[in-house]
């Protein structure tokens, strides 16, 4: 079997062992009470959504650290630098990122409604030390290339400020997928596919570990959609959405190919514009709105369009866009 033909099953595999549980952890996060004092923001019709389980992370989460840490067990025992050719580093950024997320989920819930999680400030030192441990990794660790861009010949080495930029990648990205995670499937689709665009760079440059976790988070994810396609019987929740754009980030650099994220990951980036064009526009004209809502999917609910309309076409948007990443990649 080919690696392609590896990689592409264990997405498969993956699914099929993530679907078994994801019934029972929904029944104990219902019984847990996991979700009562959840807070939606958004539309008002999104008020039928409280109570849905949350913490959905751990459903896809779990499954990818356990299945990838088994198969690269060997690996990573027989290497004296375990970061040097091992997947360590973005299953670790998963775990921690999920941690970070599952700790502000938790006060979400805990807490009366309206107070909500974590102070941002808090979120942002936590994400901001996980980054710059992240980045320390990737640039005396890893040592991937340091920046690729579309038809220029040569890796362009970002000295010293790789680290600042590779942070801000990091946390960027986390919450990018985080304000993403508003409808019901949308951002576990989103997510899927660039998984899928940046496995499939990771094939051309040869990595076969990178390919075979981003084919894993494929596989998990779209088990996790089973259970979060509209109407959705569980939210993945900060667990999941940080988790996810911070691994994501870091499977873009360890390609270097993290030019091309606002590209594949059109989506994401396009919904964090709009919450800074709807902030910005707010402050300068003293209260009007640039937007019906922000982010910008609860812009299109407002105009009319379904839920369902909204993840389909943004879906189909990031299919292109992951397509178009990968051709560029060739370049």
């Amino acid at each position: 079997m080919t690696n392609a033909a590896s990689a592409l099953a264990l997405g498969g595999i993956t699914f099929l062992l993530t679907v078994i549980w994801g019934g029972p952890l929904i029944r104990i996060m219902r019984r847990l009470k996991i979700g009562e004092q959840i807070s939606i923001e958004g539309p008002q019709r999104h008020t039928m959504k409280l109570g849905t389980p949350t913490m959905g992370g751990w459903l896809f989460i779990i499954p990818v650290l356990l299945i990838t840490g088994v198969l690269n067990l060997v690996s990573i025992a027989s290497e004296l630098n375990v970061f040097g050719n091992s997947i360590l580093l973005p299953m670790i950024t998963l775990l921690l990122f999920a941690l970070v997320g599952a700790w502000d989920d938790w006060l979400g819930i805990k807490r009366p409604r309206g107070v909500g999680g974590m102070r941002a400030r808090w979120k942002f030192l936590l994400q901001g030390v996980i980054a710059l441990g992240a980045s320390l990794i990737l640039k005396y660790g890893l040592k991937p290339p340091e920046m690729i861009l579309p038809n220029y010949p040569e890796v362009i080495e970002l000295g010293i400020w790789y680290i600042p930029i590779a942070m801000f990648i990091i946390i960027g990205t986390s919450n990018a997928v985080n304000l993403t995670d508003g409808l019901d499937g949308l951002a576990g689709l989103i997510a899927a596919m660039a998984f899928a665009a940046y496995g499939a760079v990771a094939a051309l440059q040869g990595q076969i570990f990178l390919v075979r976790f981003c084919f894993t988070m494929v596989g998990a994810i779209f088990a996790f959609l089973w259970y979060n396609a509209y109407p959705a019987e569980l939210f993945m929740g900060d667990t999941g959405s940080l988790a996810l754009g911070a691994t994501l980030a870091v499977v873009a650099l360890m390609t270097g190919h993290w030019a091309l994220l606002p590209v594949i990951a059109i989506i994401p980036f396009s919904v964090t514009l709009s919450v800074i064009i709807q902030v910005a526009y707010f402050k300068i004209t003293k209260g009007r709105r640039f937007f019906k809502m922000a982010p910008l999917h609860y812009h299109f609910e407002l105009s009319g369009w379904s839920e369902t309309q909204i993840v389909q076409r943004f879906w189909l948007v990031a299919l292109l866009a992951g397509m178009f990443g990968v051709a560029l990649a060739l370049i």
